[in-house]
């Protein structure tokens, strides 16, 4: 399968985040998998001419093109012309070269948040109309249009994250070479439900200090940061804590609250990122699939049954009460009694 790489505008961090995967050799594992990497901006040897005519060679049908990946958002300013970001030698917008080679992919896939929905680049006053693929937002739409589709029949691919996992993108990439999607193997925003329909909740090494909702009150401290800090691992869909960044590491993991950064407009949630909002004490975003009710009910028993060790931890920046040792009271007796 033949792929090609185009970065439009964004900081390049998905391709770097790509490079951090687990494999010794991410591109021969590729392309053991049958998937051939026609041009990465980055990756590439191919400059100037003789990338530009892998470029045109693919627009007119001359290569085939079995996965576009696009990474960074698309720049349709000024007034939709598309020239506030050509691509350098061509004279031609990038939204015009995506626009065309789209049309040939046999799949397309929005790499990283900014592809998927607009991202960090549409944030603000967004003057470079800045979009995803095929959405603008969480509004369908984008560059592409709701209805487009690749001529696999799937629609855009959205492999959404600020930078987004290595993992979720090789799997993507292996599962198209595999023919191993279908329309039910997506989430209502186009987002691969094998790592989408996770929480970064899910594997949290805080969650204990959630369950007695033992909060953190400032950066450094060991609590769950959901209540003060501002952190959606509740209601983010992710499995960043089931798959650890570079096989040890997330967010929450180091210390930060989660962004949510998989969602369209996480760049603008309307408070500081470190912080979470409220009414009248309750914060607002509560974990997904939890009534107000069931939440005040549950925080103020747990906090009522906080043992001293979780309470004194939460807000301390390392371990201050170790467990207590005494047994576990597992060990039955046998039928003899003995």
């Amino acid at each position: 399968m033949n792929l090609l790489w185009l970065q439009s505008g964004g900081c390049g961090g998905c391709s770097m985040s790509l490079l951090s995967h687990d494999a010794r050799d991410l591109l021969a594992m590729l392309g053991d998998a049958g998937i051939h990497i026609l041009w990465h901006p980055a990756l590439s040897e191919q400059t100037g001419a003789e990338a530009i005519a892998v470029l045109e060679a693919c627009a007119r049908g001359d290569t085939p093109l079995d996965i576009l990946c696009v990474e960074g958002s698309l720049l349709r300013g000024p007034h939709g012309s598309g020239r506030f970001h050509m691509l350098s030698g061509t004279g031609r917008p990038m939204i015009g070269w995506v626009r065309e080679l789209a049309a040939r992919a046999r799949h397309t896939v929005a790499v990283g948040t900014c592809a998927a929905f607009g991202g960090i680049t549409a944030g603000g006053m967004n003057p470079a109309d800045a979009c995803g693929l095929q959405y603008d937002g969480e509004v369908r739409g984008g560059l592409l249009g709701a209805d487009y589709r690749a001529a696999g029949g799937l629609p855009v691919i959205n492999v959404a994250g600020c930078p987004t996992h290595p993992g979720w993108v090789v799997e993507t990439l292996l599962g198209l070479a595999m023919d191993a999607f279908g329309a039910a193997d997506f989430d209502a925003l186009g987002r691969p439900r094998f790592y989408a329909e996770h929480l970064v909740h899910h594997g949290c090494d805080r969650n204990e200090f959630y369950e007695f909702k033992a909060s953190a009150e400032k950066a450094s401290d060991l609590g769950c940061m959901m209540e003060h800090m501002g952190c959606k691992g509740t209601q983010a869909h992710a499995d960043c804590n089931i798959r650890p960044w570079n096989g040890t590491g997330s967010c929450t993991n180091g210390g930060y609250a989660c962004i949510s950064c998989t969602e369209p407009g996480f760049e603008e949630p309307g408070h500081p990122f470190a912080q979470t909002p409220k009414i009248a004490g309750i914060p607002i975003g509560l974990p997904s699939d939890m009534p107000k009710a069931w939440f005040v009910a549950l925080a103020a028993l747990s906090k009522s049954a906080t043992p001293k060790r979780v309470r004194e931890n939460a807000t301390a920046d390392h371990p201050v009460v170790a467990p207590a040792i005494r047994r576990t009271g597992l060990k039955g007796r046998g039928p003899s009694g003995t």
